[in-house]
Protein backbone atom coordinates (compact mmCIF):
# COMPACT_ATOMS: atom_id res chain seq x y z
CA UNK A 1 0.00 0.00 0.00
CA UNK A 2 1.42 3.36 -1.03
CA UNK A 3 0.26 6.30 1.01
CA UNK A 4 0.37 9.99 0.11
CA UNK A 5 -0.69 12.60 2.62
CA UNK A 6 -1.70 16.12 1.66
CA UNK A 7 -3.55 19.12 2.99
CA UNK A 8 -1.04 20.53 5.42
CA UNK A 9 -0.30 24.21 5.60
CA UNK A 10 -0.19 27.30 7.73
CA UNK A 11 -3.25 28.14 9.81
CA UNK A 12 -3.94 30.53 12.65
CA UNK A 13 -4.70 29.19 16.08
CA UNK A 14 -8.39 28.39 16.28
CA UNK A 15 -8.55 27.58 12.59
CA UNK A 16 -9.25 24.37 10.73
CA UNK A 17 -7.54 22.11 8.23
CA UNK A 18 -8.43 18.85 6.57
CA UNK A 19 -5.70 16.37 5.82
CA UNK A 20 -6.14 13.66 3.22
CA UNK A 21 -4.23 10.48 2.64
CA UNK A 22 -4.66 8.69 -0.66
CA UNK A 23 -3.74 5.04 -0.83
CA UNK A 24 -2.58 3.10 -3.82
CA UNK A 25 -3.20 -0.60 -4.08
CA UNK A 26 -6.20 -2.84 -3.88
CA UNK A 27 -6.11 -3.69 -0.20
CA UNK A 28 -6.86 -0.29 1.35
CA UNK A 29 -10.12 -1.45 2.87
CA UNK A 30 -8.31 -4.32 4.60
CA UNK A 31 -6.41 -1.98 6.87
CA UNK A 32 -7.13 0.22 9.79
CA UNK A 33 -5.83 3.68 8.96
CA UNK A 34 -4.15 6.00 11.40
CA UNK A 35 -2.64 9.43 11.74
CA UNK A 36 0.47 10.09 13.75
CA UNK A 37 2.39 13.33 14.16
CA UNK A 38 5.85 14.44 15.08
CA UNK A 39 6.80 17.90 16.22
CA UNK A 40 10.40 19.12 16.04
CA UNK A 41 12.48 17.65 18.84
CA UNK A 42 9.67 15.39 20.01
CA UNK A 43 8.78 11.75 19.69
CA UNK A 44 6.23 10.67 17.13
CA UNK A 45 2.81 10.41 18.73
CA UNK A 46 -0.49 8.81 17.93
CA UNK A 47 -3.34 11.07 16.82
CA UNK A 48 -6.24 8.93 15.61
CA UNK A 49 -7.11 5.59 14.03
CA UNK A 50 -10.16 4.24 12.21
CA UNK A 51 -11.03 0.64 11.53
CA UNK A 52 -11.49 -0.87 8.09
CA UNK A 53 -15.12 0.14 7.58
CA UNK A 54 -15.15 3.37 9.57
CA UNK A 55 -17.24 1.90 12.34
CA UNK A 56 -14.69 2.34 15.12
CA UNK A 57 -12.28 5.11 15.96
CA UNK A 58 -9.76 5.91 18.67
CA UNK A 59 -8.37 9.35 19.42
CA UNK A 60 -5.52 10.70 21.47
CA UNK A 61 -6.84 12.61 24.45
CA UNK A 62 -5.11 15.75 23.21
CA UNK A 63 -7.24 15.90 20.06
CA UNK A 64 -10.51 14.35 21.21
CA UNK A 65 -13.44 16.58 20.40
CA UNK A 66 -11.41 18.69 17.96
CA UNK A 67 -10.24 16.19 15.33
CA UNK A 68 -12.28 13.71 13.33
CA UNK A 69 -10.89 10.80 11.35
CA UNK A 70 -12.92 9.34 8.52
CA UNK A 71 -12.40 7.23 5.44
CA UNK A 72 -13.92 6.66 2.05
CA UNK A 73 -13.08 3.19 0.82
CA UNK A 74 -14.51 3.97 -2.62
CA UNK A 75 -11.82 6.61 -2.98
CA UNK A 76 -9.08 4.79 -1.05
CA UNK A 77 -8.71 7.86 1.10
CA UNK A 78 -8.58 8.61 4.80
CA UNK A 79 -9.16 12.09 6.19
CA UNK A 80 -8.31 14.00 9.32
CA UNK A 81 -10.53 17.00 9.91
CA UNK A 82 -8.90 19.30 12.43
CA UNK A 83 -10.74 22.12 14.19
CA UNK A 84 -9.76 24.57 16.92
CA UNK A 85 -6.12 24.11 16.11
CA UNK A 86 -3.58 25.03 18.74
CA UNK A 87 0.11 25.87 18.38
CA UNK A 88 0.91 22.55 20.04
CA UNK A 89 -0.80 20.77 17.14
CA UNK A 90 1.95 21.94 14.80
CA UNK A 91 3.84 18.93 13.49
CA UNK A 92 4.48 16.76 10.50
CA UNK A 93 1.44 14.51 10.18
CA UNK A 94 1.85 10.99 8.85
CA UNK A 95 -0.81 8.59 7.69
CA UNK A 96 -0.31 4.91 8.29
CA UNK A 97 -1.91 1.57 7.50
CA UNK A 98 -2.15 -1.07 10.19
CA UNK A 99 -3.70 -4.52 10.46
CA UNK A 100 -5.07 -3.51 13.86
CA UNK A 101 -7.22 -0.77 15.29
CA UNK A 102 -4.46 0.39 17.59
CA UNK A 103 -2.56 3.46 18.67
CA UNK A 104 0.68 1.49 18.68
CA UNK A 105 3.02 2.58 15.92
CA UNK A 106 4.98 -0.66 15.96
CA UNK A 107 1.92 -2.35 14.45
CA UNK A 108 1.97 -0.09 11.40
CA UNK A 109 2.60 -1.89 8.12
CA UNK A 110 2.90 1.11 5.83
CA UNK A 111 3.80 4.75 6.38
CA UNK A 112 3.13 7.68 4.12
CA UNK A 113 5.31 10.71 3.69
CA UNK A 114 4.25 13.43 6.02
CA UNK A 115 2.48 16.69 5.51
CA UNK A 116 3.47 19.72 7.56
CA UNK A 117 0.94 21.56 9.68
CA UNK A 118 2.01 24.92 11.09
CA UNK A 119 -0.19 26.77 13.58
CA UNK A 120 0.52 30.40 14.26
CA UNK A 121 -0.46 31.93 17.59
Amino acid sequence: VQLQASGGGLVQAGGSLRLSCAAGGRTFSSYAMAWFRQAPGKEREFVAVINWNGGSTIYADSVKGRFTISRDNTKNTVYLQMHSLKPEDAAVYYCAASPYLSRVDSYVSYWGKGTLVTVSS
